[in-house]
């Protein structure tokens, strides 16, 4: 029952949290010149080329705006073959098959050719067929892209200066000092039964320090962190699911061991660690290679990574040269392959304005997006994303 739920003490102390966390960003990005914009919600573009999106389509055979409700449903389970003719071409309300937004970050990208920093926090939607402690349908990302760096340095710093202005005013805060109290008076089993491994490391706070280290946080290469996870394995140290193999994803086991055991002050807490340099194969078409004169294997990328949580932020410098980003675009076959005529705007179809960027002129940048739920499922010592929500949705759940 979702909508007696916020009545219970601890939700109401995480509707709390939700407001001051993001009144506090609010001013982080104020207090450091970024402009914050409202990119659109429907949107004519699968931003990460899953496929995982939620068409948008009318009712009913369109009639008159009075008459016509806009609602929602994934593409996987609909298909436009599903749909009657009047709704398959002709008369779709945009002209053309639209989306609910999977990322705003093509759109920031847009806004950051006219002012170089800013930033959003904004609803999401992902049709993933996933149910774990860590996916909702319908979620909060907070973006941020910022114009005129070649360095992925300046995206990851501006990631780890906001974590550690939230958490460092969360610590002396009366809401944080409320949600650190809560921990404290649980029992061992109610610990036990919410997952968390957070008892025996000192509470919630430790948690907290562990982000406020005054050390800059870990960072590693994917091939170092392939290579640390098999000699963990070699070594007997661990067992798991997955074989950590290159080209193949870090699965969420593979990450928290990472963060485990390399993030924090190095003394076996646990805290942020940054993996860059990813396989080209595993990322989105929109990365620049690491190496623009050479080898294109790997992308200027990187995921931060927390224990328990696992991947927490992505981000990336963004394909600045326009011959290049189409031809990943090909790559991955987002549009039609070269041919006769092909590399015209033409070809581009909905991502035709995305290439525009760079084909009328364009400036090195990069961004980055963080699943703002996951972040403060982290920061309250909270196991299931799903209990940070006021209203969650995931596959098969839509209530209220």
């Amino acid at each position: 029952m979702p909508h007696l739920r916020p009545r219970l003490p601890i939700q109401a102390a995480l509707l709390q949290l939700r407001s001051w966390t993001t009144a506090r960003i609010t001013n982080f990005f104020l207090e450091r010149e970024f402009v914050q914009v409202h990119p659109p919600i429907i949107t004519s573009s699968d931003c990460e080329g899953a496929g995982e999106v939620f068409t948008v389509f009318t009712s009913g055979p369109p009639e008159g705006p009075e008459e016509s409700a806009v609602t929602g449903t994934s593409r996987v389970s609909l298909p436009s073959s599903a749909l009657s003719p009047t709704q398959k071409e002709q008369d779709h309300f945009f002209r053309s098959p639209k989306y609910l937004t999977v990322s705003s970050q093509l759109h920031l990208e847009c806004f950051a050719h006219a002012v170089p920093k800013v930033w959003t926090l904004s609803p999401t939607f992902r049709a993933e067929k996933s149910d774990t402690n860590r996916h909702l349908s319908e979620f909060y990302m907070l973006e941020a892209e910022v114009a005129f760096t070649n360095s992925l340095e300046d995206v990851m710093s501006v990631v780890e200066d906001m974590t550690r202005y939230l958490v460092s005013g969360l610590a002396e805060s009366r809401i944080g000092k409320e949600i650190a109290d809560i921990h404290a008076s649980r029992s061992p089993e109610e610990t036990a039964a919410d997952g968390e491994e957070i008892a025996d490391k000192g509470g919630l706070r430790a948690r907290w320090e562990s982000l406020l280290t005054p050390n800059r946080w870990t960072r590693m290469t994917y091939t170092q962190a392939v290579e640390y996870l098999s000699h963990a394995v070699a070594q007997g140290e661990v067992n798991f699911v997955f074989d950590p193999i290159w080209g193949n994803a870090l699965q969420a086991e593979h990450e928290k061991f990472l963060a485990r055991k390399l993030g924090g002050s190095g003394r076996g807490e646990g805290g942020p660690v940054f993996v860059t340099d990813y396989p080209t194969t595993l990322k989105p078409f929109y990365m620049l290679p690491t190496t623009l004169g050479g080898s294109t294997e790997t992308v200027a990328c990187f995921d931060l990574l927390l224990p328990h949580v696992g991947e927490l932020v992505g981000g990336s410098l963004r394909e600045h040269r326009y011959e290049h980003l189409v031809e990943k675009m090909r790559a991955f076959g987002l549009v039609p392959p070269a041919a006769e005529g092909a590399g015209t705007e033409e070809d581009l179809g909905g991502l035709k304005w995305y290439a525009e960027l760079r084909k009328w002129g364009s400036a090195t940048h990069g961004g980055f997006g963080m699943g703002f739920d996951r972040l403060l499922a982290y920061v309250a010592g909270i196991k299931d994303i799903r209990e940070v929500v006021g209203f969650p949705r995931w596959r098969g759940r839509c209530d209220c």
